[in-house]
């Protein structure tokens, strides 16, 4: 079943919401190798790329039924797993925050057991969202300038109006701030 018009995306559309399993997985069988490929070239990681791209069908099906074709069904997929991908490159960068502040040997000691739980995973999302709260508004500005946006110090020190040397400095004193309460939370 190759899709061709917006006619033969609606009709596709009527017959996966209607719970044509025949339908659904052809339309996956036809996507999912380029999907997956777009989404492994971002991330690097196959075992990851292949989750993902799960995820992005289960999503997309989820969804369908709020599809308004304002595009064609290929960019809907796409579109969603694109930001499933940014959400993973996001909690890739938050945990630099953490292991780059924290001392090595604790880190070694906490990634076997962090990481492998997805429970703990979420708690740990939520603990450095809280810590990162708690910190000054600036300490707050520039972490996530440099750990989830992935700003480069100079181009920090330019949307804050400092030197790089101030940057510097005020970087390594939120992180300094963000590990001592890490610690104590």
């Amino acid at each position: 079943m190759k899709i061709n018009q917006y006619t033969d995306e609606k009709e596709l559309v009527r017959k996966i919401t209607n719970k044509d399993e025949e339908a659904f997985f052809s339309f996956v069988k036809e996507h999912e190798h380029s999907l997956f490929n777009y989404v492994n070239r971002q991330l690097r990681d196959a075992e990851v790329s292949e989750e993902i791209v799960q995820d992005v069908f289960v999503d997309f099906l989820e969804a369908l039924r709020s599809f308004n074709f304002q595009s064609k069904l290929k960019t809907y997929l796409y579109s969603i797993a694109k930001y499933k991908v940014i959400d993973v490159m996001r909690k890739k960068k938050v945990k630099k925050i953490i292991f780059s502040a924290l001392p090595q040997h604790f880190v070694e000691s906490l990634t076997p057991v962090l990481m492998d739980d997805q429970i703990e995973r979420k708690e740990l999302a939520g603990k450095i969202q809280s810590v990162i709260d708690e910190l000054p508004h600036d300490y707050q500005i520039i972490l996530r300038l440099k750990y989830i946006d992935g700003e480069r110090v100079k181009n920090i020190a330019n949307r804050l109006s400092l030197t790089f040397k101030a940057t510097e400095s005020l970087l390594f004193r939120a992180r300094k701030a963000f590990t001592k309460l890490f610690m104590q939370a």
